[in-house]
């Protein structure tokens, strides 16, 4: 009998994953080509040069409470999920209204009214890992001698606001909630996880009173492209020694169907995936590998942290790792083109996304590489298997059919002008952590269902209603 056996305790679950998930967004945006002609900039800047459509955006009516409080709500009601089910809740953002009180500590209010007071879990901040970080702390709990045999949520929300200038149309907002439990149709793979984490000011928000971030743009490239490879060359080593590709000669992105990565715009995306193919010949020409390369070989020689803006060997990896991107990377950023960089949320919009735009039959038995990260730093890459047995494959079928609301849903959004919407970012920023303060912006704007904040009094106790889910 292997270790592995010997140290499996009694009723260990199997196959620990993502059983739901629930996406919401704002519903109102501002159109990004329109926002160019409005910032006097270069035709094609944020609609070619970010990759970006659409902007989702806050009024003074959404905080984070609000939104982590309308997409549990709506997991739990679409999903018809007993409230008692839920073991562990934990919240992942860097959203932060409260320095002592967490957002899931304001959750509890969906849970009080059905009598359930027994959930752990409370929030986890570091820039937009920490979803990332509450999922992963939730599998644990699950694969622990804790485990009281419940379900967990993981919750992933952030408003993503910039000053006037050049990041203000990187901003988005949105928020994410996963049902995680055992035998799920979205698998993870055990053993098979990469974290590189370092001390760096690239994006950080010392301001209390604002919230807006400190960004140094070069810096947070640069932070991002070195952390994904770190991240993605430990998972290659792991994998090499526990699956063996019999295709392969050695671990690289055509082992994955489709690669998913943190999204602050779709443009670096599609870089991070051509990097991603850089990594992969590097560790061929070290490795003396015999994977095809052609016309690449000048480039032999190349040390990885000398190529971060490298324009040449950028452009050749982009046109050499087109093809891969547009199938295994380009249908998973739909989301974050059409709603902006949500911050936690943003890997698991890029889930969503690959969840609504392949058949279930061509997603059944795939396997799915993920990257998160968030700046400060702290970044992770691993695996989802999305399961091919037949009794779990209507569980997929279930989690596919329960998006099936949201393309409707960015239909049927309100545009904004960016004369408009410069306004609406005025008035929040102005009227931010006052007390008392009632909020102005309409109600009849929000989808149904949403909650909104109703008023903060004097001394910063917030209150929330909802929009009913009839009107």
């Amino acid at each position: 009998m292997d270790q592995h056996n010997m140290d499996r305790k009694p009723g260990w679950p199997d196959n620990v994953g993502i059983q739901a998930i629930e996406l919401i967004f704002p519903s109102q945006y501002v159109d990004q080509k329109e926002l160019e002609e409005f910032d006097g900039v270069s035709e094609g800047k944020y609609t070619i040069g970010l990759g970006q459509s659409k902007m989702g955006f806050c009024t003074d009516r959404e905080d984070i409470n609000s939104l982590c409080l309308t997409v549990v709500t709506c997991l739990l009601e679409r999903n018809s999920i007993d409230h008692a089910s839920i073991g562990r809740l934990e919240v992942g953002t860097e959203t932060i209204i409260d320095k002592s009180k967490s957002v899931k500590s304001v959750l509890m209010k969906i849970f009080e009214e059905h009598g359930n007071y027994s959930i752990e879990g409370i929030d986890t901040t570091n820039a937009c890992y920490g979803g990332t970080a509450a999922l992963f702390n939730a599998i644990s709990w699950i694969e622990s001698s804790a485990w009281d045999g419940r379900l967990a949520i993981v919750v992933a929300a952030d408003i993503a606001l910039y000053a006037k200038g050049n990041a203000r149309p990187t901003g988005g907002a949105g928020a994410v909630a996963m049902l995680i439990g055992p035998e799920a149709p979205l698998i993870f793979d055990r053993g098979l996880r990469s974290t590189y984490m370092r001390h760096v000011y690239d994006f950080y928000k010392p301001n209390l009173e604002s919230e807006y971030p400190v960004v140094d743009g070069k810096l947070s490239i640069q932070c991002y492209l070195s952390a994904l490879d770190n991240c993605y060359q430990m998972y290659c080593e792991k994998a090499d020694k526990i699956m063996p590709d019999k295709n392969q000669s050695l671990w690289n992105v055509n082992c994955f169907d489709s690669i998913l990565f943190h999204s602050p715009y779709c443009k670096l995306v599609q870089k991070s995936l051509g990097r991603l193919v850089l990594n992969d010949f590097v560790r061929a020409q070290k490795a003396g590998s015999k994977d095809s390369y052609a016309g690449l070989e000048k480039f032999s020689d190349v040390k990885l942290e000398d190529t971060y803006f490298d324009k040449e060997i950028e452009k050749e990896f982009l046109v050499f790792s087109k093809g891969c991107f547009q199938d295994k990377t380009e249908p998973n950023l739909f989301l974050a083109n059409q709603i902006g960089n949500m911050y936690t949320p943003s890997l698991y919009g890029g889930l969503v996304s690959l969840l609504i735009m392949k058949p279930v039959n061509v997603l059944a038995g795939s396997r799915i590489g993920l990257f998160s990260y968030g700046s400060g730093l702290a970044s992770s890459f691993y695996s989802i298997r999305v399961s091919s047995n037949s009794s779990i494959g209507s569980k997929l079928d279930s989690l596919v059919k329960s998006l099936s609301h949201i393309q409707g849903q960015l239909e049927s959004r309100k545009k904004v002008s960016p004369e408009e919407f410069s306004k609406i970012l005025e008035h929040r920023e102005k009227n931010h952590h006052l007390a008392p303060y009632t909020p102005s912006a309409p109600v009849a704007d929000l989808f149904l269902g949403t909650w909104y904040l109703k008023h903060v009094d004097e001394k910063h106790r917030r209150d929330y209603e909802r929009v009913p889910l009839s009107s």
